[in-house]
Order: structure tokens, then sequence, then C-alpha cells
């Protein structure tokens, strides 16, 4: 008696088959499988490679050639040569974010929150912002390159009103590098912020103006703290891709050697030079400073979410 009142309902069947969280778990396994077999074959062996590469000694007896070894010098000799590309890249990729972040968010709010009853207009607005995606990277920045040129139309203009010399130029410096990276990474940083504003409640503005605030005072104590994780997503995908960026400081775009960042370093190292253990050091040290700054940046925000 005893035992069938101790015995699960409906019988040893019943005990033998698998319970709900055992099939959802595996399920979740064999839908997760795919993914992390890609993320193990595209991410994790390259970067394993990478970290190898990155610790070889130079074979003398043969250009390009190296052996794997375990040579810290790599990142001591890296470091010590590029530290001013390091810092140029960094400080290139931060006014970068902060001039698009200044651009993106006007449009974004005008378009998220201004034309929300008018569908016609915002799609037409969110298709302009995305259009530049529908033209080469390489195509769009040597496109700037000619526009300031010093045969272009903006040099010409500058010196005609006198904010430019007549020996004066805009490109191989640093305002074009930066003004080249903001104008690429410009929807990279729109449509995130864009995605966070188009949830943004009105009735919460609307309550601000009952309650006697001002625009400038709502903005900063409404829109602007709801809209944090837009602005955190989107300075998150224009620093990062900024400041591993080797195309706008180049000399055949708009940089110069003036301009060099770390990325122009790798490439050379990689493609030029041949300097593989060196150059696999650099790409090691611009990812982990990379983690470094966006974890800080990110527990700072108090969007660890996004993690």
């Amino acid at each position: 008696m005893a035992l069938s009142v101790l015995a699960p309902p409906g019988g040893a069947d019943a005990a033998a088959a698998p319970s709900p969280r055992r099939r959802i778990g595996a399920v979740a396994l064999v839908l997760l499988l795919p993914g992390l077999l890609y993320l193990t074959l595209f991410f994790l062996v390259p970067f394993v490679s990478l970290l190898l590469t990155s610790f070889g000694v130079n074979d003398p007896g043969q250009y390009g050639a190296f052996f794997y070894g375990f040579e810290w010098q790599n990142y001591v000799d890296v470091i010590s040569a590029y530290w001013p590309q390091f810092l140029r890249s960094f400080w290139y990729a931060l006014l970068a974010t902060v001039f698009a972040l200044l651009i993106s968010y006007p449009i974004a709010y005008f378009i998220g929150v201004r034309l929300r009853d008018r569908p016609l207009w915002r799609n037409l607005l969110l298709v302009l912002v995305i259009a530049p995606f529908f033209i080469s990277f390489l195509l769009r920045t040597f496109a700037w390159k000619q526009i300031l040129s010093d045969e272009g139309p903006v040099v010409s203009t500058l010196q005609v009103i006198g904010l430019l010399g007549p020996q004066a130029h805009l490109t191989g410096t640093g305002f074009a590098v930066v003004f080249g990276l903001t104008y690429n990474f410009i929807p990279f940083m729109t449509l995130p912020l864009f995605a966070s504003l188009d949830r943004l409640d009105t009735r919460l503005l609307e309550a601000g103006n009952d309650l006697y605030a001002g625009p400038v005072s709502t903005f900063f104590r409404v829109t602007l703290p709801l809209s944090i994780p837009g602005v955190v997503s989107g300075t998150l995908l224009t620093f990062i891709p900024a400041a591993g960026d080797y195309v706008n400081a180049s000399q055949a775009f708009l940089g110069s050697a003036s301009t060099a960042m770390v990325g122009n370093v790798i490439q050379s190292k990689f493609l030029i030079t041949v300097n593989y253990p060196q150059a696999a050091a650099l790409s090691i040290l611009l990812m982990a400073v990379i983690v470094v700054i966006v974890g800080v940046y990110v527990r700072r925000s108090g969007t660890d979410d996004l993690l």
C-alpha cells in the first residue's frame, strides 16, 4: 500500500519519461550548436592563432617567415615604437564618436519622435540614413578625398572667404581623418538612437510640459535618460570600429604619415614589411584596450545588460 502511494502518477512509464525541462534543454542545445560551431571556427580558432603568432619569433634566414615561440619582447617593442599611433587612434575615434552623436541625435529624434504620425516621411528619411550602406566604404571615402582636395570646392570656397590660407589644405590632416570617420559611422550611431527614441512614450514629454518644465529641462530629465541604451549602443558601434579603422587615415585616402592610426601600422606589418608577430601583437593589444574601455564605459553608464 505504501509503495503504491509513493509511486509516481502514470506508473513506470511516467517515471522513465524525460522531464519537459530536459527536453527544452536538449532542444536549446541543438539550436545553439550551429552558432557555437560558427563562433569556434571563425572567432575562437583565428583568435588563438593570432595570439600564438603574437609570441612568434621572426626567422632571420627567410623574409616574412617566423616560428612559434614565447617572445614577450614583441609586445614591448610595439608599445615602445607605436604608442603615438595608439593614442592617436583612440583620440580620433573619441572625437568621431562625439561628433557623430551630436549629429545623429537630432536626426534620430526628429525621425523617431516628431515624424511618428507621418510614416511616409519617416520611412523616406530612414532610407536616406541607411542609403550610404549601398555604396562601398572605400568609394565613399575616396569621394570625400576628391571633395576635400586642394582643387576641390571646399578648399576653394574656404580660401575665397579667408578661412584658409593659399597654401593650406585639408586632406592629410587630422581634421580630414576625423571628418571621414564621423561621416562613415553616422548610420551606426543613428539607427540605435532611432530604435531607442522610437519606443519613447511621448506622454512623458507632455507630462513634463504640464509640470512647467521647459524644453531643455524636459530633454535632460526625460528624453535623454530614457534614450541612454541607444546612446550607449550607438557610441559602441561607432567607437570600436573607428579605433581600428585604417582606411580614412591611409595616405591613399584622407590621411598622411602624420595621421597614421594603429590600424595603418597593423596593415603595414601584415602586407608591406611582413612582420607577422608584431602585427599580431598590435592586434591583440588593440583588442585588449578596446575591451577594457568598453567594459568600464558600459559599467559606468549603468547598462551592464549590453555586455
